[in-house]
């Protein structure tokens, strides 16, 4: 960034190539709409190129920006047209294209549990989600995550807690109602 800052055009391209994958994984799981987390990537980016004239290193770069696409989330996670969410006519199109070969149980059984993973993270309270997804997926320290949710240290811990607990009982009470809707 300070090379970018300092006038090196390549240099922003090094630091999209760097971090736009990681920022579109966590967004993706903050706003759990693909389409939405790519706009937010690209408006991540317009600001941090924005900044390039007012931008002073008192943090880690990785902890700007993540500060930066977590604001815009809970903004967008605010508007209300996300009270009524969607179904995504996408989900029906790649269902209509999978193959009629049956997967391995392995397969299956994997991908029930990353769904109701990813449901179960959906309920989760979005700061807790996001304290959870950057320490225990993108690594931050809890310094680094208290700095990107303007948040102490021992908030983060709390969060990142509170949504480790939630996200066990929600998947152990749908483990117990899966359990129950097989039965006669």
């Amino acid at each position: 960034m300070l090379a970018f800052c300092e006038g090196d055009a390549a240099a922003f391209d090094a630091l999209f190539r760097r971090w736009a994958a990681r920022l579109l994984r966590y967004l993706e799981r903050m706003l759990r709409d693909a389409g939405l987390a790519e706009e937010l990537v690209q408006e991540v980016f317009l600001r941090v190129y924005g900044a390039r004239g007012s931008y002073r290193p008192e943090a880690r770069f990785s902890t700007w920006l993540y500060r930066i696409a977590t604001n815009l989330a809970l903004n967008e996670l605010r508007r209300p047209r996300r009270s009524r969410p969607h179904a995504s006519l996408d989900d029906a199109a790649a269902e209509a294209l999978a193959s009629d070969d049956p997967p391995s149980d392995d397969l299956t059984h994997a991908r029930r549990s990353v769904a109701a993973v990813d449901r179960a993270l959906g309920d989760v309270p979005e700061r807790q989600r996001a304290a959870l997804w950057l320490v225990a997926v993108e690594g931050l320290s809890y310094a680094e995550v208290a700095a990107s949710l303007g948040v102490s240290e021992s908030a983060v811990k709390a969060l990142v807690h509170r949504a480790r607990e939630s996200l066990a009982a929600r998947l152990e009470t749908r483990g117990s109602s899966a359990e129950g809707e097989g039965s006669p």
